[in-house]
């Protein structure tokens, strides 16, 4: 049996991209706040509701990556990694709540005749899509270097704003061209990006439920685990492997065959060969349990 820990922190682009967004949201729901009261738009309104659920959400993670990357202790031997698929979870009811107001006042303002949005409020719409979704690959791409299931879900909240304004566009120019009669387009807009956002919602809390319940969420990665743990010389079958994540790193339980003749020092050093082969490869995984078995054993 062998085991090594390499719990880091969380690197620092991925507290970079979370400020980032914090300033960018803080800005942007300002700017739609105002451009929807002076321009007479709910759909802007609620894209700025959006906006600021993405400045709230944007602190969790801030919170969540410092507190994950915080080394394991006695209370948690793993490490504090499950902090930030809880973040993740709690962006994604941060998102169903914004949809869930944005949604009651959709239908209010449906039922209740109101004045059509002003048509410069489409420029504003067009400068928040462009920026959002720009701010979105900026975001996602460092959730895929890290791995960060946290920082993808706060990328997808980015989206979700950009497909929000979006609605509202489409909403605000028919209520603008169409005229008397139309002006719930911008409404119906509103209640649409809702809808758009409690999907967002789910594609996020789906892979966090997952990872709190240390569910086999990359079938792939397991295949590729003991392929690399068959290469090393005296490995002669993998017989299990299971992984889990821990928040930027993950964690692998594994038991190999080795000769049953073999001295215990001899598989030591083989159990030892195959984590150094391993996180050679694959330097994500911080953990690695190894637990060495006569061939031919089946429990």
């Amino acid at each position: 049996m062998a085991e090594k820990n390499r719990i880091t922190p969380p690197p620092e682009a991925g507290l970079k991209t979370t400020l980032t967004g914090i300033v960018v949201s803080t800005v942007l729901a300002v700017i739609k706040a105002l451009g929807g009261i002076f321009g007479n738009s709910y759909a802007l309104i609620a894209d700025a509701i959006e906006s600021t659920t993405d400045i709230v959400t944007s602190g969790m993670l801030y919170i969540g990556l410092k507190w994950s990357g915080k080394p394991a202790d006695k209370e948690h031997p793993y490490g504090h990694g499950k902090a930030e698929a809880l973040i993740a979870l709690g962006i994604a009811l941060a998102l169903c709540g914004a949809a869930v107001v944005i949604s009651i006042e959709s239908i209010h303002n449906i039922q209740t005749p109101h004045k059509a949005p002003k048509a410069w409020t489409l420029i504003i719409l067009g400068v928040v899509i462009l920026t959002k979704e720009l701010l979105y690959r900026y975001v996602v791409k460092t959730g895929e270097e890290l791995d960060s299931g946290a920082i993808r879900a706060d990328a997808f909240h980015h989206r979700s704003d950009a497909i929000s304004s979006g609605a509202a566009f489409i909403g605000i120019t028919i209520g603008v061209l169409g005229g008397p009669g139309y002006e719930v387009a911008d409404d119906w807009a509103a209640l649409l990006a809702a809808v758009v956002i409690v999907i967002n919602a789910w594609l996020i809390a789906r892979p966090a439920i997952g990872e709190l319940l240390d569910e086999e969420l990359q079938p792939e990665m397991n295949i590729r685990l003991k392929e690399l743990a068959a290469e090393v010389p005296g490995v002669e079958f993998v017989q299990k492997c299971h992984i889990r994540k821990m928040g930027l790193m993950s964690h692998a339980d594994m038991h190999i065959w080795v000769n049953k003749d073999l001295t215990v020092a001899r598989g030591h050093d083989i159990a030892h060969n195959v984590q150094d082969h391993i996180q050679a490869a694959l330097p994500q995984f911080a953990y690695i349990h190894i637990h060495i078995e006569p061939a031919g054993h089946v429990d």
